[in-house]
């Protein structure tokens, strides 16, 4: 699992450029779940207009929000042991490409989660975590943010099938979180006008063509 995990990585890097360089720290170990999660993420595939809740000013007690629009489109591979959401997001002074990556481990029964753009590459370190029994999940990991050391946490939920996702920091060990990015998916057609990433399959394809060559290698 650690080398088809290695090959991905590498493939993804091919994709949307290289990893870019950022502190090392010490990740939680990841505690096994009790249930085979590989479906977990079945309510999230298919094509989504999205929209988005971002703080303008991270960990200084602000409450100034700003709002973005774009579409993502989540692709199965592995027989349900990952995806990539392949998605994009216009805002008042930016425009953005980006990728999300989930990898399945058996062993553990938990996702890692490595979230990319264009511009930055793959951002390491990758969240990990797993969903509960209500259909929540907190994915995490240390990182620093606004040269503070931090808890980066996503957290997904979804009811009635409507996926919502929030980034939160947390700068004092979990027990108090920061929201700083909200998601919220509205499914579409995959013909729906303007989601550019519908039809798109390049990046699919050059994702997995390169594992298969890594693997092939090893």
């Amino acid at each position: 699992m650690k080398a088809i995990a290695a090959a991905l990585l590498a493939a993804a890097a091919l994709t949307i450029g290289p990893l870019p360089r950022v502190p090392a720290l010490a990740q939680p170990a990841a505690s096994p779940s009790a249930h085979d999660a590989r479906h977990d993420w079945d309510f999230l595939m298919g094509t989504w207009r999205t929209h988005y809740r971002i703080l303008r000013h991270r960990l200084v007690n602000s409450h100034d929000w700003y709002s973005c629009n774009g579409t993502s489109v989540i692709r199965p591979f592995w027989d349900g042991e990952g995806n990539i959401e392949d998605g994009d997001f216009s805002c008042p002074k930016r425009y953005s490409r980006s990728v999300t990556l989930r990898l399945y481990n058996r062993a553990t029964h938990k996702w890692s989660l490595w979230w990319g753009s264009q511009k930055l590459g793959l951002v390491p370190p990758p969240q990990v975590g797993a969903f509960d029994a209500t259909g929540a999940a907190n994915f995490d990991t240390p990182d620093i943010q606004e040269g503070k050391h931090v808890i980066v946490r996503f957290r997904w939920t979804h009811v009635n099938g409507v996926p919502h996702f929030e980034q939160l920091f947390s700068t004092d060990h979990g027990a108090t979180w920061e929201t700083n990015w909200t998601t919220d998916y509205e499914r579409v057609p995959s013909t729906t006008k303007g989601v550019w990433n519908a039809t798109r399959e390049r990046t699919t394809t050059r994702l997995t063509s390169a594992v298969l060559r890594r693997m092939l290698s090893m």
